[in-house]
């Protein structure tokens, strides 16, 4: 099984997906961290060398490779990566695959991204809070479309890295009771 989880930069994608995958003793993957490591480059310096088309069809083609493996996978993918083209149907419909998105909102984002903003490019350059949950507000209203299309919808403010892998699992049950 490939678990995918979605969300928006900071939800906590990347620290829940390591926890994730070894109570369930799968791999883990971060996509971008797949990116970089393929192309020798920063996502940052991918952007500004190459553009994020190149990116994004970068991220596609890796994407691809992971989901079309035999491995029992946790992968973190970056917020803007289901709504890129057809991506997020193209999660949708692989086999053996299974999306979760790890809803935050956006005060709880704002929090957990200001003071760690410069280590952020697309938000390296907002001078204060309330720019902040203005940028994220306008983002995630862009983004919801698509990681609503997710199997599995998680809040996760105010809950602990273990509740959300506990709730995780108990969700993935469900969701595989419901669809034999």
């Amino acid at each position: 099984m490939k678990i995918i989880l979605i969300g928006y930069m900071g939800s906590g994608k990347t620290t829940i997906g390591k926890h994730l995958s070894e109570e369930l003793d799968y791999k883990f993957i971060d996509l971008d961290q797949a990116v970089e490591n393929e192309e020798q480059q920063t996502i940052s310096e991918l952007f500004s060398k190459k553009g994020e088309i190149y990116f994004r069809k970068k991220e596609r083609t890796i994407l691809e490779k992971i989901l079309s493996s035999n491995t029992n996978i946790v992968l973190a993918i970056g917020g803007g990566t289901p709504c890129f083209g057809d991506t997020m149907s193209f999660i949708k419909s692989s086999k053996d695959t299974i999306s979760i998105y790890l809803k935050s909102s956006h005060n709880e984002l704002t929090d957990r991204l200001f003071n760690k903003r410069l280590k952020r490019p697309l938000i390296a350059h907002i001078t204060s809070p309330e720019l902040l949950s203005d940028f994220i507000k306008k983002h995630l209203f862009e983004r919801s479309y698509f990681y609503n299309q997710s199997e599995i919808k998680l809040s996760t403010d105010n809950l602990t890295i273990a509740t959300v892998v506990s709730e995780i699992n108990k969700e993935i049950k469900n969701y595989s009771n419901r669809a034999k």
